[in-house]
């Protein structure tokens, strides 16, 4: 006897029993039947999402492609940016520094770490009215061309001024209001000293700068901390105190930007402290000697910033034995 069970028309299987059922039940076996609706809609299904998959992915690829092709044009811009505003700092630096009686002046200069970062160091050196030795450095905040342009304004602008007068805290203040009035948010520091090489007069003015180091060729060093005014740049009418002193020993002074001395690695205190100890033990080495070792100090502190240290060196004053 054979029995047919009821046909699904879902599935299109086909169920048979053969033999008398055993313990009041039967066997089945299932037969596989003709494809139905249901396999050929599995198949669309399948097809149409292998199609969407594949679109995704080259969606997402396409996608990728296009933000590798924007990161590099941004990566070129910005290289391209900073080897302008590299180029442009080199070119407003002095290519040589001038020699006054008794005066002997060298400088070195380190960039940024980041080759992307172009600083605003600058170091000038120059006669001021009645032949009296002009000597600045200063540090320009923020990074790029727009940077190294300020530099030149100031720059510029100590040089023009100084031919004006020999004193520095006067030099500094309207220096500060000419800045002011080009326009602009950005701010420098800077330390102006003056020299009167025939007798060793010396007269120093700061804004908002890194204090001067000295040393004598008997051993002795140690940091200059004189009063200073804000950066050139911020506020209109200051005014920057000025410190006098005389030059009486063969000796160094040493200045310097932040990025020598101040870093990740070293609090400003240490890194001072650090090249007092240099120039103390200078021992009457050459001023370009000096700075190459003074400049190593950055290194020691991790600085991601450029770094400028200049060296002026005493010999005594002419005829002076």
């Amino acid at each position: 006897m054979s029995w047919e069970t009821a046909r699904p028309h879902s599935t299109g299987l086909r169920a048979h029993a053969t033999g008398p059922p055993a313990d009041g039940g039967g066997r089945l076996r299932f037969q596989k039947g003709r494809t139905g609706p249901l396999r050929d809609a599995m198949h669309r299904h399948h097809r149409e999402r292998h199609h969407r998959e594949q679109d995704n992915a080259q969606e997402l690829l396409l996608t990728l492609g296009r933000l590798v092709d924007q990161a590099l044009e941004n990566i070129s811009r910005q290289r391209a940016r900073a080897e302008l505003g590299l180029a442009l700092q080199r070119h407003m630096l002095p290519p040589e520094l001038p020699d006054f009686p008794g005066l002997r002046i060298e400088a070195r200069y380190a960039p940024s770490q980041d080759g992307l970062a172009v600083g605003g160091d600058f170091y000038d050196a120059f006669t001021m009215r009645d032949g009296v030795a002009g000597i600045a450095i200063g540090d320009v905040q923020g990074h790029g061309v727009e940077a190294a342009a300020f530099m030149g304004e100031a720059r510029a602008s100590l040089r023009a001024l100084a031919s004006v007068t020999v004193d520095p805290g006067e030099v500094l203040a309207c220096a500060n209001d000419l800045l002011i009035s080009l326009g602009g948010d950005l701010f420098t520091t800077c330390c102006l000293v003056s020299v009167v090489p025939e007798s060793g007069e010396l007269a120093v003015a700061r804004a908002g700068h890194v204090p001067i180091v000295w040393g004598t060729d008997d051993g002795d060093s140690g940091v200059s901390l004189d009063a200073g005014g804000v950066p050139l740049g911020i506020l209109h009418g200051q005014r920057y105190p000025v410190t006098r002193r005389r030059l009486g020993r063969p000796g160094y002074l040493v200045l310097l930007t932040d990025g020598v001395v101040e870093g990740p690695s070293f609090p400003i205190d240490e890194g001072l402290a650090a090249v007092s100890e240099l120039v103390g033990a200078a021992d009457g080495a050459d001023p370009g000697e000096l700075a190459a070792r003074v400049i190593e100090v950055a290194d020691l502190t991790g600085h991601d910033d450029d770094a400028a240290v200049l060296v002026v060196r005493y010999d005594g004053a002419p005829g002076r034995p």
